[in-house]
């Protein structure tokens, strides 16, 4: 070989290091993103309304965040599959009926019976999804998502008659608005909700199956994972985590409220999709997913706090999401490069 192909093949290699450092310092960037940006949030909030870092705010924004986080944590399951839920706020609305129906008629029990029908309540319609997707051999998970979205909202509104129904069990109250300590309950709830959902995740076979699928569905059928019954169990999921997110918004308004959750599921895919969720699935913490609730919830209570209209509120949530989505078409491209670059290295 002569001197000058081996100074190019130096040259080369050279390059070729470089790229990939710099590729990997951008995916790392994109991956810490979401932190970053709830990091700036409340530092830019703090400066600008100095009530915002007041304990008082603090415990509003964990209690406003609570459902919503709750909501994440269940359609972050989904989405690991590379699907949508689109019914879970009509479900929550729903759950917070059926519990008031049954606390009403029953209530010497307390929430002895009416918190088990409030997540039964949730879990049911997740399994409606889910085999509906499944054994209906339907195209995605909108169809029959949308579906429930429309079915559960009418069901909950014919079974409350249109209107609140103002019952709920002391236990309800408690965990939508009382404390432990300095600690909310919901807040409490949420976290342990979390950990579980960790160590599904992380710990046991069945998560990493829920992972493997959003990967590759037809790959994880050749090896032997139960594709269908993991799809089901990720819809279950999320109606349970509904169900949950129903519970804390009953005890928070006192009733079961059939107009209760509305464009909920929009917020929970949106606080998946910020915290580096993927919608080609396979991708998500549940880390992430609650960094997404918690910049939406800090988001809406700083731009409140500067009495900023509604109206921007939206728009800015909807460039934030867009913004999301991009970062994530970005980050694919970066990892192609990257295993591009590393094939031709080795």
């Amino acid at each position: 070989m002569s001197a000058g192909a081996g100074s190019a093949d130096v040259g080369g290699t050279r390059s070729g290091a470089a790229s990939e450092r710099t590729i990997r310092g951008a995916l790392t960037l994109i991956r810490i993103g979401p932190g970053i940006i709830l990091l700036l949030l409340a530092v830019g909030f703090s400066l600008l309304a100095p009530e915002f870092l007041t304990f008082r705010n603090l415990t509003n924004i964990s209690l406003q965040t609570a459902v919503l986080a709750t909501l994440a944590i269940g359609m972050l399951f989904v989405i690991l599959v590379a699907g949508i839920d689109l019914s879970v706020g009509s479900v929550l609305a729903l759950s917070t009926v059926t519990g008031a129906l049954v606390f009403s008629a029953t209530p010497e029990f307390g929430g002895l019976v009416t918190i088990p029908v409030i997540l039964l309540t949730g879990a049911a319609v997740g399994a409606i999804n889910g085999i509906a997707l499944v054994k209906g051999k339907m195209p995605h998970a909108f169809i029959p998502t949308l579906a429930t979205f429309y079915a559960a909202r009418g069901l909950a509104l014919v079974l409350a008659d249109g209107r609140a129904i103002p019952e709920a069990p002391d236990i309800a109250v408690t965990i939508g608005y009382g404390f432990i300590g300095p600690v909310p309950w919901a807040v409490i709830l949420v976290a342990v909700l979390a950990v579980t959902a960790i160590i599904i995740l992380r710990k046991l076979k069945w998560g990493r199956w829920i992972y493997a699928v959003g990967g590759d569905k037809e790959a994880a059928r050749r090896a032997g994972i139960p594709v269908d019954k993991v799809i089901i169990s990720v819809f279950i999921i999320s109606g349970l985590m509904a169900g949950f997110a129903g519970l804390i918004t009953m005890g928070r308004t006192a009733s079961g409220y059939p107009t209760a959750g509305e464009l909920a599921e929009l917020q929970a895919i949106a606080a998946v999709i910020i915290g580096g969720a993927s919608f080609f699935g396979g991708r998500g913490t549940v880390v992430g997913a609650l960094v997404g609730a918690l910049i939406i919830g800090v988001l809406q209570n700083g731009l409140n706090l500067l009495g900023v209209s509604t109206f921007w509120q939206l728009i800015v949530s909807g460039i934030i999401i867009a913004v999301a989505v991009e970062l994530d078409v970005l980050r694919r491209m970066l990892e192609q490069r990257f295993r591009t670059l590393q094939a031709k290295g080795a």
